[in-house]
């Protein structure tokens, strides 16, 4: 499989150069991270690429939104890092036998997973971001859950993170961490 990685700078590497054009010719690769990628490294990709904006229609307020958050020290929302992750459900007796597949971007703290849709941008932009692996969860007589390595392509990766982001929007008087 073709693999890119993503740079803190917002810029896509495929074989060692930066790619200077055409972003979409390489949704479906895998990707890789920089160790020091964050939140705002994704930002800055989008920013880099405006080509990848048209991957979802709420690109435009998300980018208003980073753009008026602080150039910096853009911490606080009580993790240690955030996790870009993939589950697959499969949910069988009784009722209609289903597979769901979705991706979700928590924050970690210790061993502790939480959800960031209660934190704020300008809380989360310069928290280090990494890959995790794929949830397998299978819901039937009894429930099973089972983790693995797993390849995250660029398309769910600019998608899935522009989803999580779509449920943001609580006010500093909400932002709260349990």
């Amino acid at each position: 499989m073709n693999t890119i990685r993503l740079q803190s700078d917002g810029a896509i590497i495929d074989k060692r150069k930066p790619v200077e054009t055409d972003p979409l010719s390489y949704l479906s690769f895998k990707v890789e991270l920089a160790e020091d990628f964050t939140l705002r490294s994704f930002f800055r990709m989008i920013t880099r690429y405006p080509l990848l904006v048209k991957l979802n229609a709420f690109f435009p307020s998300y980018l208003e939104q980073y753009r008026a958050c602080p150039e910096g020290n853009c911490v606080g929302a009580g993790f240690d890092f955030l996790e870009f992750g993939k589950t697959v459900e499969m949910i069988g007796f009784p009722g209609e036998p289903r597979l769901e597949i979705y991706h979700s971007l928590r924050g970690v703290y210790g061993t502790e997973v939480g959800e960031i849709k209660s934190s704020r941008l300008e809380r989360l932009l310069d928290l280090p971001l990494r890959l995790g692996k794929l949830k397998h969860v299978v819901f039937g007589d009894r429930m099973e859950d089972f983790e693995f390595e797993t390849v995250f392509i660029l398309f769910e990766f600019v998608d899935g993170i522009a989803w999580e982001l779509s449920f943001h929007g609580t006010p500093d008087a909400c932002d709260l961490r349990r």
